[in-house]
């Protein structure tokens, strides 16, 4: 389970509250999707979680144990993985050794296909290349999901899964983090995608830095659509 006790966090050189007061818990299993308005909040909150954001006040506890503490290195060893909005570039390294340094242990070159492959890429045309400038945005943000699956996680978190990803890919996608025994952890994405949010178990809200609401998907799914404005239906921004 992961979960957070009244985390904030404030960005100090202009003396304001980006997050404020989170608290949440997701299960092992449960497939939780944040959403809200651009600038609300979510991807600090993601970077929050994965210990990307120092300064962070409140609690982060993983399946019993307090991370907070700990930084990025230390958090993934302890079973948090984290997928890039936009993804990190290794020059000199290849597809299959990432994969293989993300595991943590020999995989063998069938399993590595076939995470691969559940991203929506070929193994024969990916495996070998290296992760650098010769892959386009979605080729990247394919091979970190993979990257991420290849680490298994207690729980992990997908800033934007789908950013740079074309549909026939997205359609993979849905499929992987909607199959529970293949990713039995607790996950969180952040999405404004409704097809994401109608796998979800549950569905939050962040708006102008809180969580305005969190509930199950049948519950808040029909309020977001429902809402023509544009606006943020849950009023309640910073202080």
């Amino acid at each position: 389970m992961l979960e957070l006790k009244n985390v904030s966090w404030k960005l100090e050189e202009e003396n304001k509250w980006i997050l404020r007061d989170i608290n949440l818990k997701v299960q092992k299993g449960e497939r939780l999707v944040l959403t809200g308005p651009n600038g609300g909040g979510k991807t600090t909150l993601a970077r929050v979680i994965a210990g990307l954001r120092e300064g962070a006040e409140g609690e982060i506890w993983l399946d019993g144990q307090r991370i907070d503490g700990l930084d990025i290195t230390g958090r993934a060893r302890a079973g948090l993985g984290y997928a890039f909005q936009q993804p990190v570039r290794f020059k000199g390294v290849t597809v299959e050794e990432l994969m293989q340094m993300a595991a943590g242990e020999k995989c063998s070159r069938e399993e590595l296909c076939k995470l691969l492959s559940q991203v929506g890429l070929c193994a024969r045309d990916y495996l070998g290349r290296e992760v650098g400038n010769g892959l386009s945005g979605g080729e990247i943000k394919r091979v970190e999901i993979a990257t991420v699956l290849a680490r298994k996680p207690r729980a992990a978190v997908f800033d934007e899964p789908e950013a740079g990803i074309d549909l026939w890919s997205f359609d993979k996608l849905i499929q992987v983090f909607g199959d529970r025994d293949r990713w039995p952890g607790a996950l969180v994405l952040i999405s404004h995608q409704r097809r994401l949010m109608e796998i979800a178990d549950t569905i939050g809200v962040v708006c102008q830095g809180r969580l305005a609401d969190i509930g199950p998907r049948e519950q808040i799914l029909p309020r977001l659509f429902g809402e023509k404005s544009g606006q943020c239906p849950w009023d309640g921004g910073n202080d």
